[in-house]
This record gives structure tokens, sequence and C-alpha cells, in this order.
């Protein structure tokens, strides 16, 4: 591994004249080993944990951004008994019959008054 050093030197055109120059401490490596190892040794080496591969997770899946989508499985829901929002005109009274078994009621007119 060398590292240089570039140098802009006069010439005698226009453009100067570019020389680089070797600078700071320089490395050749070797590599001195080159036998591999038997093949009980080889395969203990590069076994992996069971603890490091991360538990797949079901449901689970994420888009191209990264953002994380999971899917929910729920039981079909009886809409009869879905609770809605609570008015005091749609409360029922005791003692009161059903509004839908009730006798409709009839208009009152100006001589009733």
């Amino acid at each position: 591994m060398r590292s240089y050093r570039v140098l802009l030197k006069k010439s005698s055109c226009r453009m100067p004249r570019i020389e680089l120059e070797e600078m700071g401490p320089s490395f050749d490596f070797v590599m001195k080993r080159s036998h591999m190892a038997s093949d009980d040794l080889y395969r203990s080496a590069h076994k992996k944990p069971k603890g490091v591969k991360p538990k797949k997770k079901k449901n689970i899946s994420h888009d191209a951004f990264g953002t994380r989508f999971g899917r929910l499985h729920m039981q079909k829901q009886d809409l009869n008994k879905l609770q809605t929002r609570k008015m005091k005109g749609l409360r029922k009274r005791r003692g009161e019959e059903p509004a839908e078994s009730a006798s409709p009621k009839t208009p009152r007119t100006e001589s009733d008054v």
C-alpha cells in the first residue's frame, strides 16, 4: 500500500508537468499460509450459533420503503350486537313497547289543540 503526492512542475507549454512522488510509509502485504485446514476444523470454524439467525415473524411483511405491514385474523362480527353511539332520544324506557310494534301515531290537527 503506497501513497503518492502530486507535484506540478514548470514546463515549456502552458500546462504544468505533473509528477507523482512517493511519500509516507509503504507496505507490501504477502500471504504466507496458502494451504487449507483439515475438513473437520474448517467445518467447525464456519459453524454459526443457532441464536444468531433471527426468528421469522408470521403475518408481517415489509414494502420497498421499509414500512412494516401486519395481517390480523379476527372472527366474524355480529352486526346486530354492534355497539353504536348512544343517544338519549333512542333509549328505551321501562314498560314501553319496542318502537317497531308500537301503533303509528296520528298527526295532530288544529282541532285537537
